[in-house]
């Protein structure tokens, strides 16, 4: 199903200070991936493939805000074809932030600005087979 919010995105400026409070906060689980430039973040048990073991949450990442866009918490939504989506966010009134943008072996993510100005992430998984 297309609509679902399947990830979310915390900038930071310090990363060991962010990751430290959101661990000690929150009990999350992060992850620094220094060859990616991200720390990925599992809110609650996870399978082996490092997706959610029980429903009621989801994970997310952190990353740089020093030259990234965007610069604010984010959600990402989940959708069929991140192109034909933006075309039609672009048709209503809101703008490509990101275009299209590949994590090999995953999918694709964009990001773009609704009528309001805020920043919402786009996710297209990979086709499996």
């Amino acid at each position: 199903m297309s609509g679902k919010i399947v990830h979310f995105e915390i900038p930071f400026d310090d990363g060991e200070r962010a990751r430290g409070f959101y661990r000690e906060v929150f009990g999350w689980n992060v992850v620094e991936l220094p060859e990616m430039n991200y720390t990925t973040v599992a809110t609650g048990p996870t399978t082996e493939q490092g997706m959610p073991a029980e429903p009621g949450f989801i994970n997310g990442g952190m990353f740089d805000r020093a030259g990234a866009a965007p610069k604010s918490p984010v959600i990402t939504i989940d959708v069929p074809g991140i192109d034909a989506t933006l075309a039609k966010i672009e048709q209503l009134g809101g703008a490509k932030l990101v275009g299209r943008t590949e994590i090999p072996n995953m999918g694709y993510y964009a990001y773009f600005t609704d009528t309001e100005g805020n920043v919402v992430g786009l996710w297209e998984t990979l086709p499996r087979g």
